[in-house]
């Protein structure tokens, strides 16, 4: 995975930006430092439905049981809230990430009432989407 911070330094990070353009800019900076998709993980069953922009999400299990994610998505913003997801859930096995509500984490980061709600649709359809997926690897 990305060298992506942890839930900790997430939230620190998140706090130290002053106002709601900066940490629009560090979501999108975020995204970035996503690893690259490769084309053949461009497929339908990859493809996260619910979200207005594309965004796809594999997700395998390591030999330690933790779960490995990769994704992107065609728009910044939505990259970058791919990458705070992953972050949230990085190092945990299927049945922590089924256990774990990240939502209010997403309160603590003040990002839930600066999305739009196309956005706040979508982010909850990844969420979705990896429960979902965590589920079926149990």
């Amino acid at each position: 995975m990305a060298n992506l911070p942890d839930k900790q330094k997430l939230v620190r990070n998140f706090s130290r930006c002053p106002n709601w353009e900066e940490k629009y800019l560090y979501v999108i900076e975020l995204g970035a430092q996503l690893d690259p998709l490769a084309d053949e993980n461009r497929q339908a069953q990859n493809l996260i439905s619910g979200c207005q922009s594309q965004v796809w999400i594999v997700m395998n299990k390591a030999g330690n049981g933790q779960l490995e994610f990769v994704g992107d998505s065609d728009a910044a913003i939505v990259k970058g809230l791919l990458a705070v997801v992953f972050s949230l859930y990085h190092g945990l096995t299927a049945e922590e990430v089924m256990a774990l509500d990240v939502r209010p984490f997403f309160g603590e980061l003040e990002l839930s009432q600066h999305l739009t709600p196309s956005r706040s649709q979508g982010l909850e359809a990844m969420i979705r989407a990896i429960r979902a997926k965590a589920a079926a690897l149990v």
